[in-house]
């Protein structure tokens, strides 16, 4: 290589590296600006979300969930929440009661403040064989199951919500009753979703082109909306216990 052409050659390196370095630099500010928009403040909260395929988000195109757009929200209001998805499909009250002991101790493990969110009900209506798969004494047995794992403020039980098949919802209807009653005796917050979701239309019509369950993504953004304000309001600080989770 030629005396000019390497000059010319470190002249390029010389400036690709400049460039690379204020692209970094640029990057870099983008990135504090975009941190500094949501001030974190608060303890250390670690949310485990159990239940079953409404939990998990099954049918939603995006990918979000109701537990997706609610953690998001949270964050955005400054919030430091880390949500554990632990929704399981077509597990019944039972089920899902019967996972919390094994699956939120290494999940809580170190949190400040430690909450727990289930919701179930729907898969205790389905008939197999001519029998329902859960009574309503084994849903409201689940609800006593899980608030052994943690402190009544800290539990938050979400109802479910409608299906396609109006007989289906009227045993789910009255399920929604029992537990909101139950959630009154143990002094845990409920979110009921049944009402809301049954007398909406676009929730009725994305059921019924689906599957007969499971909405998409404008369903699960009313599931959000349904369930978010009183989430938020349960998020506020409490106080430590250590003899608590």
């Amino acid at each position: 290589m030629s005396g000019e052409s390497t000059m010319a050659f470190r002249q390029l390196r010389a400036g690709d590296a400049a460039a690379v370095k204020g692209g970094m630099i640029a990057a870099s500010g983008d990135r504090a600006s975009r941190d500094e928009t949501t001030v974190f403040a608060g303890p250390d909260i670690r949310a485990c979300f159990f239940g079953d395929s409404f939990v998990a988000g099954v049918g939603d195109s995006s990918g979000l969930g109701w537990v997706g757009r609610v953690t998001a929200t949270a964050r955005s209001k400054g919030h430091r929440l880390t949500s554990y998805n632990l929704g399981v499909r077509s597990e019944t009250s039972i089920q899902v009661a019967s996972r919390i002991p094994l699956e939120a101790p290494p999940r809580w493990s170190d949190a400040e403040d430690a909450r727990l969110v289930v919701s179930f009900g729907v898969n205790d209506t389905s008939d197999v064989g001519g029998r329902l798969r859960a009574s309503v004494e084994d849903g409201l047995r689940a609800v006593r199951s899980a608030a052994q794992s943690i402190s009544p403020e800290r539990f938050l039980l979400v109802g479910p919500p409608a299906v396609a098949d109006d007989q289906q919802n009227s045993l789910i209807e009255t399920r929604d009753r029992s537990l909101q009653s139950e959630t009154g005796v143990l002094g845990i917050r409920f979110v009921s979703t049944f009402r809301p979701t049954r007398d909406s239309r676009m929730w009725r019509h994305q059921v019924a082109v689906g599957d007969g369950f499971h909405p998409d993504a404008d369903g699960y953004e009313l599931l959000a909306s349904i369930i978010e304000p009183v989430l938020l309001d349960w998020l506020a600080p409490l106080e430590h216990d250590p003899n608590v989770p």
